[in-house]
């Protein structure tokens, strides 16, 4: 299969720091179609020698195990090309037609690596120069939109040039291998399907932990926040994968048919609700991993005294027989504790114990990053003589990692995505309905912000985030995980 993908933001931070690396390895995997040519586009005057140079050194930066060697660049180089664009200028989109035309490609995908505010007008002009063929795809980054009305808009315009189909919108999380491992250990397995559902389970907790701050995307992320950074997309594309029914086939819309339907059961908020069941945060001045931490209002390029939130802690419910009465809890924040994004699934304890002395219940943890696998939490005899007619128990864990039991053909997310978005296979990225009816179910926490613009909690660099959100969990009778240790 001969390819054309084409990166629009050519010279931004996620075309060099993600896209490209991911496309190296999948060379590198030989996972990569062959026949193909990778197109860099961005305002910057370089020719293609000019824009190679200036990636290998930005390679440099990526893990030692995926750096290129010399050789290795070279041929995969070899694949990069560059075109100089204003993406406002209709004569460049001819010349990006006549770049493509040069060979006509079995495929041609569009990389909009660009702020979300262009994606409308970039759709429009590939429309109007013909660039919207039945061989065309194109990959929407998130965030895609500020709110409902803004994602409808994209979406709209985006509908107005290509097909469902043709439109991929991608969130990242979904390629991770173990998020893939949530419909292999739900729908492949007959273990855990019986238990799957309110009689069995007490919460559900998703976490998605930074232990880093905004960096140098003060700017960006002062106009974006937690919510819509984190919660909007990727928490809620995790819970669908958790709650939703069995889909009847593997086929892309069966899936997110069933994803669509656990979004649309999402118990609504209100005023008093989001008061209520949402934290939001901001972090202060701490100490990370043994270093000072600056406060986020002291980072580069934020406004003084910004409203943004950093962190956000919600309980959320499902409306429907699976999970009626279950609480979830989402989970998001900047400058924490540490790195982790992980689902665990807490069980409800044995209706009654024979046992002598405290006991936990079991619990199922799905570990998305740094670490990647299942760890499933059980209570067992030692077998030891105790002098008593019952031995108490002790809490073990079963650990499953996927890197230790795949040692080879595993790929990352981004890897896994752009491949998908190359062969077709649309399982992974988003459908707008879906996008849609999230931007439907967050927009009321927005709003419920917006009016009382004073109810950020701060809490200092390194912690867990504001007490708050402890107490949002004990308030049920719970904890979160780290602090049942």
């Amino acid at each position: 299969m001969s390819f054309d993908l084409v990166f629009f933001g050519g010279t931004g931070d996620l075309t060099w720091r993600k896209l490209m690396p991911a496309l190296f390895q999948a060379w590198r995997h030989g996972k990569l179609p062959a026949h193909g040519r990778i197109l860099a586009v961005a305002r910057d005057d370089r020719d293609d020698a000019g824009y190679r140079t200036w990636l290998k050194d930005r390679l440099q930066e990526a893990e030692s195990a995926k750096r290129p060697s010399e050789e290795e660049f070279a041929r995969f180089s070899a694949l990069i090309h560059y075109l100089r664009m204003d993406l406002s200028q209709p004569t460049d989109y001819q010349r990006l037609k006549e770049w493509l035309d040069t060979r006509g490609a079995d495929t041609v995908v569009f990389y909009l690596a660009t702020s979300p505010h262009l994606f409308p007008s970039i759709c429009e002009q590939l429309g109007a120069c013909g660039l919207n063929h039945e061989r065309v795809r194109v990959v929407l980054e998130k965030p895609l939109g500020h709110d409902l009305a803004s994602a409808q808009e994209i979406n709209r315009v985006v509908r107005s040039v290509f097909s469902e189909q043709q439109a991929l919108r991608i969130d990242h999380y979904l390629g991770k291998p173990a998020v893939q491992n949530l419909m292999a250990l739900r729908f492949g397995n007959v273990l855990f399907e019986p238990l799957w559902r309110r009689e069995c389970i007490a919460n559900i907790q998703i976490t998605l932990a930074e232990g880093i701050g905004v960096g140098t995307r003060g700017d960006f992320y002062d106009r974006t926040g937690a919510l819509r950074d984190m919660i909007q997309n990727h928490a809620l594309q995790l819970l669908t994968m958790i709650a939703m029914e069995p889909p009847s086939t593997a086929h892309a819309d069966a899936i997110r048919d069933e994803k669509l339907k656990v979004l649309r059961s999402l118990k609504p908020f209100d005023a008093i609700s989001v008061a209520r069941d949402v934290v939001r945060g901001q972090y202060r001045a701490g100490n990370v991993e043994g270093h000072a931490a600056i406060g986020y209002l002291e980072e580069s390029k934020v406004p003084p005294g910004s409203h943004t939130e950093t962190f956000v802690a919600l309980r959320c419910e499902i409306q429907n027989w699976r999970w009626a009465g279950v609480p979830f809890y989402l989970r998001t924040g900047k400058r924490l504790a540490q790195r982790q994004a992980e689902i665990v699934v807490n069980f409800k304890p044995t209706p009654h114990s024979i046992f002598p002395g405290p006991t936990s219940a079991n619990k199922l943890v799905i570990k998305l990053q740094p670490e990647d696998g299942l760890e499933l939490q059980l209570l067992a005899a030692k077998g030891s003589v105790s002098g008593a007619e019952h031995e108490a128990l002790s809490p073990v864990s079963l650990d499953l990692d996927f890197d230790k039991a795949f040692p080879t053909d595993r790929v990352g997310a981004y890897e896994r995505m752009l491949l998908d978005a190359l062969a077709g296979r649309l399982n992974l990225f988003v459908r707008s309905d879906e996008q849609e009816q999230a931007w439907r179910w967050v927009e009321p926490i927005l709003d419920a912000w917006a009016a009382n613009p004073n109810g950020l909690r701060p809490y200092a660099a390194g912690t867990w985030g504001p007490p708050a959100a402890s107490a949002l969990v004990a308030r049920d009778g719970f904890a979160w995980a780290e602090e049942e240790c």
